[in-house]
Formats: C-alpha cells, sequence, structure tokens
C-alpha cells in the first residue's frame, strides 16, 4: 500500500491533525511531561515526547513501524497532565489506526484478537452462546434473570468477566445483588457481543460499527431503561464511544456499577452487616481519569459498616495504571507485569487488607502481581465487597 505520509514534518503534522485527538500535536513544546507521567515510557523505544517530536520532524514512519505505539496502554495519565491540553493518548490510537491503514506489521496477538473478535464476537475465542457459564453455579433463585427478555434494567457484562473464571465473581455478585434488591433486570445472553473497545484501541476503529450496532439494538429491543456494566471499558465505550461513532443518542441510561451500586445504597435497597475490614482503592483508568467517575466508587466503599478506607499516594486523577489496558497485555505482558507491580507496592504502603477496585481486567492483573510478587493481600471488585456486606 502506498503511503501517503512520506514527506516533511508539515506532512506529517497536518495529517496527524486530521486524527481524533491529533488536532493540537502541533502545540507541543516538549516539556517531557508525558513521557514522565506514562506507566510503560521505560520499555518504548519512542517515548510519548520523543514520538512527537519525531513527527514534527517528519519521522513519522519510523514511530508507525516501532513497537513503541503498541506500549501504550491507553491510560490517560500524559494526556491529564499535559499542560497544553493535547491529547495525546487519542493521538497514539491514532497512529496505530494509520499503521492498520497503511498495512504494516502488526504484534501478532492483535492480528489474532481481530479475528477473534470478528469470528466469535468475543476476545476468548469461545462460543459466544456461553456467555452466561459465570452462572453455572449460583443458587437457583438468583437466575431469575436469564428467564427475562424485557427488563428495565439491561446488565451487559462484558467479555472478560463473561469468559475469564478469576473473575466469574464479580457478575455473580452483581446479579445476586439486584436479585435481593428487587431489580427487574436481565442480560443479552448469547445476544451480548463484545463492545468492541480492544478493536479501537488496536487502531481497528472501523471494525466497531458493526458490534455497536446490534449491541445497541439487543438493548433496545429488550426495553431497557438502564443499562448497566461492571466493565469500565465497555461503560466508557457505550458512554462516550458509541455516541462518537455514530450510535447517535441512547434513549436508555448508561451507568457503570460503582454509580448503580451508589444508587441503590441512597434508596436504601441495600441491607449491609458490619465489615471490619482496612481496604484502600484502585482507580480504573477508563473509569477514572477517561469518564470522570472518581466519587460513586468511594461511596459505596464508605457506604459499607466497618470499613476502614485508606487512599494511596496516588490515587483519582494521578492514579497509577495497573497495566492491564490499552492491549499492551497481549503485546508484551511483561511490560503489564511491571507496571502491576508498582501499583501494588503502592497499594501496600496503605496496610490495607483488602485492594479494592471497579474493573474486572485490574482485578485480574493486581491479582497475578500479587500471586507473583508473593504479597498477602486480597484483591476485590466493589461488587464482591457488596455481596459480602450483605451476608454471603
Amino acid at each position: 500500500m502506498s503511503n501517503p505520509l512520506v514527506g516533511s514534518g508539515q506532512d506529517w503534522m497536518e495529517a496527524i491533525a486530521r486524527l481524533p485527538g491529533g488536532e493540537r500535536v502541533v502545540a507541543c513544546y516538549q516539556c517531557g511531561t508525558c513521557s514522565g507521567s506514562c506507566p510503560t515510557a521505560a520499555a518504548m523505544e519512542y517515548n510519548p515526547r520523543r514520538m512527537l517530536h519525531m513527527l514534527r520532524l517528519g519521522l513519522g514512519q519510523r514511530v508507525l513501524q516501532s513497537q513503541a505505539i503498541w506500549l501504550c496502554t491507553s491510560c490517560y495519565s500524559c494526556t491529564a497532565r499535559c499542560p497544553r491540553e493535547i491529547k495525546i493518548t487519542d493521538a497514539i490510537i491514532g497512529l496505530r489506526s494509520l499503521a492498520v491503514k497503511q498495512g504494516l506489521e502488526l504484534p501478532a496477538n492483535l492480528v489474532v484478537l481481530r479475528e477473534t473478535v470478528t469470528t466469535h464476537h468475543n476476545i476468548s475465542g469461545d462460543d459466544n452462546t456461553t456467555r452466561l457459564i459465570w452462572s453455572g453455579n449460583l443458587e437457583a433463585d438468583s437466575l431469575a434473570f436469564r428467564d427475562r427478555h424485557t427488563a428495565e434494567v439491561a446488565f451487559y457484562i462484558g467479555c472478560v468477566a463473561s469468559f475469564y473464571p478469576m473473575v466469574y465473581g464479580i457478575p455473580q455478585a452483581l446479579v445476586q445483588i439486584m436479585e435481593r434488591a428487587g431489580v427487574d433486570f436481565a442480560t443479552l445472553g448469547g445476544e451480548e457481543w463484545c463492545c468492541g473497545y480492544p478493536l479501537f484501541s488496536a487502531g481497528m476503529e472501523g471494525l466497531v460499527a458493526g458490534l455497536m450496532a446490534h449491541n445497541v439494538n439487543r438493548v433496545r429491543e429488550m426495553g431497557a431503561k438502564t443499562l448497566v456494566t461492571t466493565c469500565p471499558s465497555c461503560y466508557y465505550t457505550w458512554s462516550h464511544l458509541y455516541p462518537l461513532l455514530g450510535s447517535g443518542a441512547h434513549d436508555f441510561e448508561v451507568l457503570h456499577a460503582s454509580q448503580y451500586l451508589a444508587r441503590l445504597m441512597e434508596e436504601g435497597r441495600l441491607k449491609l452487616r458490619e465489615s471490619e475490614q482496612v481496604v484502600t482503592y484502585h482507580d480504573p483508568c477508563d473509569l477514572g481519569r477517561k469518564s470522570g467517575v472518581f466519587d460513586a466508587p468511594r461511596q459505596v466503599i464508605e457506604g459499607v459498616p466497618g470499613i476502614e478506607f485508606r487512599e494511596m499516594d496516588a490515587s483519582r486523577q494521578d492514579a497509577l495504571c495497573c497495566g492491564g489496558g490499552g492491549d499492551v497485555q497481549m503485546v508484551d505482558e511483561a511490560v503489564t507485569a511491571t507496571v502491576a507491580g508498582r501499583r501494588l507496592l503502592q497499594a501496600q504502603q496503605t496496610g490495607a487488607q483488602v485492594v479494592l477496585s471497579a474493573c474486572q481486567q485490574c482485578k485480574r492483573t493486581l491479582m497475578a502481581a500479587a500471586r507473583r510478587n508473593k504479597v498477602r493481600v486480597r484483591v476485590m471488585d466493589l461488587t464482591e465487597l457488596v455481596w459480602q456486606a450483605m451476608g454471603e
């Protein structure tokens, strides 16, 4: 495929300016804040500051052919801290998109990801009709949602919680909480398809439209007034990306599970027992920095009687990424492990017995770090904390 971008730095800057988030790249004055904020910069051949500099020098093709653009966790730390308000993360995803469009060699696991999602409609390659396999060992009175085809609340589970046993406890906890609270809810079952965010992060945004149309139509057919998801990436996709990609305004509300649990607490629908534990909380990047949801998870934690909550030094907008985002684990698992180890150390410094998060991928990544580093700490999701406090 011919490359229309071989040329001067001006050619590259004009091309980048046309990418989502790239319009202000020209404003970069090379302060290096982005690289200092990046959790994976040390592993990159070209760190974010250098990438932007090379684009201005007309060396963009060299950037596209490096592994650097595939080691961004899409955590938005650089974007949040840039003094020039440059959307650096979006620009890097734009560079990935250029690499895909040019037919350049992609990391092998991302090629597999593309084929898996387009063929099976999930990231694991499992039979998509088995999306409710996690519910197999629930008590019979918690399985009523399986028979509901219309409901006020649609529980969109996401690929990770549907197919990865390490985090089955998250959807198990939420459905039991909702059943106990008398919520009229249902899932899409095998009709739930991947939200498309892993493909979007990999620069394959053109493949998201079909997934989006299917999912939106299924929720509308259900007649749901509210969509709830425990996955921050799915939440970000439904609430932010789908409207940008052409879904139009939703005729239903989109909430992350932390927001929905906070609402159920406020309405007095959750009966919680004393839970004497010292906990800390890890802000998922897609929920916190990228979606602005910081207060709801803390409201849920502080709403559980007996909990002692200790913040990490780096929290909220300044929280360190767990390393599990941006498809990086598929490209270089060692990079993810290094970042997760740093975040776990910050959690240890609080003296907490439990590390909470509100993301199934964060739970997987931090649990793996705890095992790898032989750290005696429990890693739980907010939904699991609430269900535990309900006496189960």
